[in-house]
């Protein structure tokens, strides 16, 4: 394991942090919700041979964390995230900062690197993070807009890219069209040339047009998915729907895509519906699938192409600093939340 010392590309040398032997940070000591939240001062980590330090200036509030901290879908704990408690008691995964220091067979990044991407442990004042999960934060852009990008937007990008395959002049249809993955998902799509539907509560339809749909419906009013009308992708991020209402308003040849696993009982999540649709999507013309973020860098290194260009700017719904993470979580779970939420853990140049 490295230290904090790495020789730079350029003839740079890390130099050793040890002015904060200590910082602070929030921890979740037991699997549960905003409730068991509690503030901390803790080590500093140390990074491993590839990872980079960095000095955290913003971290973004995601549905993984929240499923990671409560342990729900119990699925979680399985798969060896901890049985009775969090194996990693520090919650957080999206970030953007400053490298401060690096491990020997870095790379990719020098000391004094504005970065964003997925990291561990990232509601503290320092993160380790693996190098090829980051990514150069785009000078047009602030740390608090970066830190949410990462996990939403490289999900959004992945499922309509990689999976849905969305083509400009296509209908595409966004659920959860004003939550984290759907509105950078309504962006992109309409970006690249697709006919954007979004759905979403009527209170925030202004918000979802402000993101570049052409048009919204409010989930609350009648059955927007009885084949009235067609689409030739729908990326389902509520995670609510039967897959066979959902393969009825698509076109003959349409693509489902099921982002995560929202939904569904304790043990499995929304696992289910992904099986289903696996299942059914073989006896059809149909593409009706499911899909989890694959994280790295690549996927950042092109999301931080539209960030840089203005063709997808972060909606933020609320800021909160590192002491009231824990309102930052209770907001996620009540879904008072537009968009993200930023922790704003070192503002002085955000």
């Amino acid at each position: 394991m490295s230290t904090s010392t790495h020789s730079t590309p350029t003839g740079n040398t890390a130099a050793p942090v040890t002015d904060i032997a200590r910082m602070r940070a929030v921890v979740t000591p037991h699997y549960g919700g905003a409730e068991v939240v509690q503030e901390a001062l803790i080590p500093q980590p140390v990074v491993a041979d590839d990872e980079v330090l960095v000095r955290v200036h913003a971290a973004g509030v995601d549905r993984g964390t929240w499923h990671l901290m409560t342990g729900k879908p119990y699925l979680v704990r399985l798969l060896g995230f901890g049985l009775t408690r969090p194996k990693q008691p520090v919650p957080g995964l999206d970030l953007a900062g400053v490298v401060v220091a690096a491990g020997k067979d870095v790379d990719r990044f020098d000391v004094g690197d504005e970065v964003f991407g997925i990291g561990r442990a990232t509601f503290a004042e320092y993160a380790v993070a693996p190098e090829s999960k980051l990514s150069r934060k785009p000078s047009a852009i602030s740390f608090e807009s970066a830190a949410v990008a990462a996990i939403s937007g490289g999900t959004a990008l992945q499922a309509l890219t990689d999976v849905g395959r969305v083509q400009s002049g296509q209908s595409v249809l966004v659920i959860g069209a004003s939550g984290g993955v759907g509105s950078y998902a309504v962006q992109i799509a309409t970006a690249l040339g697709a006919h954007v539907t979004g759905v979403s509560s009527a209170s925030k339809a202004a918000t979802v047009m402000s993101l570049g749909a052409e048009s919204v419906i409010d989930y609350a009013d009648g059955d927007y998915l009885d084949g009235t009308k067609r689409y030739d992708l729908i990326l389902d991020a509520g995670g609510l729907n039967p897959v066979r209402r959902l393969k009825r308003a698509l076109t003959p040849t349409g693509t489902l895509v099921i982002v995560g696993g929202e939904g569904g009982g304790n043990w499995t999540g929304g696992i289910g519906r992904n099986l289903r649709a696996a299942a059914l999507s073989a006896f059809s013309r149909q593409r009706l699938t499911a899909f989890i973020n694959r994280e790295s860098h690549q996927t950042t290194d092109r999301l931080a192409e539209l960030l840089s260009t203005g063709a997808v700017t972060p909606l933020i719904g609320g800021r909160y600093p590192l002491a009231h993470v824990r309102d930052a979580l209770a907001d996620l779970e009540g879904g008072r939340i537009t968009g993200k939420a930023v922790v704003v853990v070192h503002a002085d140049r955000a």
